[in-house]
């Protein structure tokens, strides 16, 4: 596979996701629920996001993905881990 860059974001949480995906709805709805800010992209609309996605989990396209503002990404997490990951990147 070859290099593909990290998407640039200027938020702590940025999920990238699928309108269809039941997984996205349920972290996308947690997070609104417990108030932790995120940036959301469709990977659907925006084949380089897709791309990243599919480099960081072993070529699959697993949604939500999540990347974090200080480099590291988290696959499929719950709100609460993202939330907790927010509140450290943001303390």
């Amino acid at each position: 596979m070859t290099d593909v860059q990290t998407p640039q974001t200027t938020e702590h949480v940025t999920i990238y996701a699928a309108s269809w995906c039941p997984f996205c709805q349920r972290l996308i709805a947690g997070l609104k629920k417990n108030g932790t800010p995120y940036e959301a992209w469709d990977v659907e609309a925006h084949a380089d996001l897709s791309e990243w996605v599919k480099s960081v989990n072993d070529g699959n396209r697993v949604v939500p993905t999540v990347l974090y503002s200080d480099g590291t990404h988290a696959t499929n997490p719950s709100a609460r881990e993202v939330a907790a990951k927010y509140a450290e990147l943001a303390g």
